[in-house]
């Protein structure tokens, strides 16, 4: 399969709880990240992050699905055509 561009959009709901699981998937999809940007909203306990990924979409599948099964983690993705 061939690598595209895209990204990976993270909504964490609970950061205290769920950070530390969210920051061990994207050591173990270190390869795949080209960039991160990510927004602390400490007042509500809630934070963004956005993630510039080169992978093939079943790559991106596997980032996706593990961090969308943490409890308080909404994640989408999109990725270029060719």
């Amino acid at each position: 399969m061939k690598k595209r561009l895209g990204f990976v959009g993270i909504v964490v709901e609970n950061r205290k709880k769920s950070a530390g699981l969210v920051n061990q998937v994207l050591t173990e999809f270190g390869n795949l990240i080209y960039g991160r940007m990510g927004i602390p909203h400490l007042e509500e306990d809630h934070s963004v992050i956005t993630l510039i990924v080169r992978a093939t979409t079943d790559e991106v599948g596997s980032l996706t699905g593990k961090l969308g099964q943490i409890e308080g983690v909404s994640v989408k993705s999109a990725m270029t055509s060719k």
